[in-house]
């Protein structure tokens, strides 16, 4: 399991979501037809995510890029030369498609209800100033869900006040972000939570 993955995973799962990684998604011979991949593999989501409470099914794209320039706002417009990278995004068909039979799946499996709504979603740990208010824009346009660095470090932060938990995210957010003086003294976390800085190879 990608290391980025399993870090938003452990938060969605924090906030009372169940979470599966790395989900394969069977098309049937007829929907490969439609989307023009007639020998297309399993198609593959990075995470998917449902809570009952809003009974919404988000299936999220990972992309950390935590040491390069970050995603670029350009590369979701239409015409962009890495539209592979993002094809759900590019590609309205091939979004339906794969996101309904997501959702006759997971009903089928009995991990949702059949009225359940299906969200498509980013979930990214770098970008530019630049490129942050150009890229929520779009999101906001294609009705998508947008999961930046602001919103890992807030839940990463509550995850390291609170009790113990045993998930990669919250044994990490606990080291990394206490301050030196609470960790020193014993107590449950000091004032300041400073940002950590994490390396990982980009994707």
């Amino acid at each position: 399991m990608d290391a980025f993955e399993k870090l938003a995973a452990d938060i969605f799962w924090d906030e009372g979501y169940w979470v599966r990684t790395g989900v394969k998604v069977e098309l049937t011979r007829e929907e490969k037809i439609r989307i023009g991949r007639h020998s297309s593999p399993r198609w593959e989501i990075d995470l998917i995510a449902y809570r009952a409470a809003t009974n919404e099914l988000l299936a999220l794209e990972c992309k950390s890029y935590l040491d390069s320039g970050g995603v670029h706002a350009a590369h979701f417009l239409p015409g962009s030369k890495y539209a592979h990278r993002y094809k759900l995004f590019h590609d309205p068909v091939l979004r339906e498609t794969v996101l309904e039979r997501l959702r006759l799946q997971c009903v089928e499996r009995g991990l949702c209800p059949a009225d359940v709504t299906v969200r498509l979603g980013l979930i990214y740990g770098h970008v530019t100033r630049h490129n942050a208010p150009l890229l929520a824009e779009i999101f906001r346009k294609g009705d998508w869900l947008l999961f930046g660095p602001d919103w890992l470090r807030a839940h990463l932060g509550r995850m390291s006040a609170g009790s113990y938990e045993n998930s990669t995210a919250a044994v990490v957010a606990k080291l990394l972000l206490r301050s030196r003086e609470g960790a020193a003294t014993g107590s449950r976390h000091g004032d300041d939570h400073p940002v950590a800085q994490f390396s990982e190879e980009e994707e």
